[in-house]
C-alpha cells in the first residue's frame, strides 16, 4: 500500500497526549480516524517520531501512515485536513517513503522549544502555551548552567520514572537558554529524548534562574544520576516540538 510520512502540527491542550490509550482522545485517533476515509473506512496505524505527553505541542511532528487510496502527497493532505476538523491538529505537508520507513527510527535528530513567561501578570493570549513564572529569571545563570550538560551523558537524573527506554544514555547536542523581553527560551536538540527529560532539564535549570541554586548544581545532578535530586518536571503546556530532522531529508509536498 502506498506509505506516506506527514508533517503535522498540534494544539495539545486538548487531548490526552500522542499516543492512543483507555480513555481520552488522543492525535493518534485523530488522524487514523481521519485517514480511515482514506483507507476503505480501516483506521491504519499512525507512526510518530515522537510520543508527546498530554498538553504538549508540535510545530512539525513527523507521522507514518500507510492507506490504500492510490493519490498524490498533497491529496492525502488536503483529505486529512478536511477529515481532522474541528480538532486543533493540522497536516502541514505530505510525502510518500518507502514501505518500511521509520518516523522514529529513521531520525537523526529532534528539537524542542519550552517557553517561560517571566512577568507578574498572568498570560492571556499565550495562556496553555507557556509556563508562567512570575519570579524574575537569570537567563544567563541558566545558559552557563545548561553548557555543562551538553555531550553524551547517562541522564538517569532526568528521565521519568515510568521512562521505558533501554539505556539512560544520550547525547544532548545544543541546550540553549536566552531571554527575549517577558519570556525565557530554552532550546534543545539531540538525536532523541528520554521520557520527560527535557521538561526535567527545564524545572532543574529554573531552579537556577531563581537564584536558589548554583549555575554547577544541574552538572552535580547529572553526575548523580538521583532523579529525586533534580528540580520539578516543567508543566507540558510551555513545550513544543519544532523539527525533526532526517538525512536524506524529506521531500515534503
Amino acid at each position: 500500500m502506498p506509505c506516506f510520512a506527514l508533517l503535522v502540527e498540534y494544539d495539545g491542550a486538548p487531548f490526552i497526549g500522542w499516543q492512543r490509550q483507555s480513555a481520552g482522545l488522543s492525535i493518534q485517533q485523530v488522524l487514523e480516524e481521519a485517514a480511515a476515509h482514506l483507507n476503505g473506512g480501516e483506521p491504519p496505524l499512525a507512526t510518530a517520531a515522537g510520543r508527546t505527553d498530554a498538553g504538549v505541542h508540535a510545530e512539525a511532528q513527523v507521522v507514518q501512515v500507510e492507506i490504500s487510496a492510490e493519490l498524490p502527497p498533497e491529496r492525502v493532505r488536503d483529505a486529512l485536513n478536511f477529515h481532522t476538523r474541528p480538532h486543533p491538529v493540522t497536516v502541514l505537508a505530505a510525502a510518500a517513503v518507502a514501505p518500511g520507513w521509520s518516523p522514529r527510527f529513521d531520525a537523526i535528530g529532534r528539537a524542542y522549544r519550552y517557553r517561560i513567561l517571566n512577568r507578574r501578570a498572568r498570560p492571556a493570549l499565550d495562556l496553555g502555551r507557556v509556563w508562567h513564572v512570575q519570579r524574575r529569571l537569570d537567563a544567563a545563570a541558566m545558559h552557563e548552567a545548561a553548557q555543562a550538560l551538553l555531550g553524551r551523558h547517562d541522564f538517569s537524573a532526568y528521565r521519568a520514572a515510568s521512562c521505558q527506554a533501554k539505556t539512560p544514555l544520550r547525547t544532548l547536542d545544543r541546550l540553549d537558554v536566552t531571554r527575549l523581553a517577558d519570556e525565557v527560551v530554552i532550546v534543545a536538540e539531540a538525536r532523541s529524548f528520554l521520557h520527560h527529560q527535557v521538561r526535567n532539564l527545564v524545572g532543574t535549570l529554573a531552579e537556577v534562574g531563581m537564584g536558589r541554586r548554583p549555575a554547577s548544581w544541574p552538572r552535580a545532578v547529572l553526575d548523580g544520576r538521583d532523579r529525586a535530586r533534580a528540580g520539578q518536571t516543567a508543566p507540558p503546556e510551555g513545550l513544543t516540538l519544532t523539527a525533526v530532522r532526517y538525512d536524506p531529508p524529506i521531500a515534503w509536498g
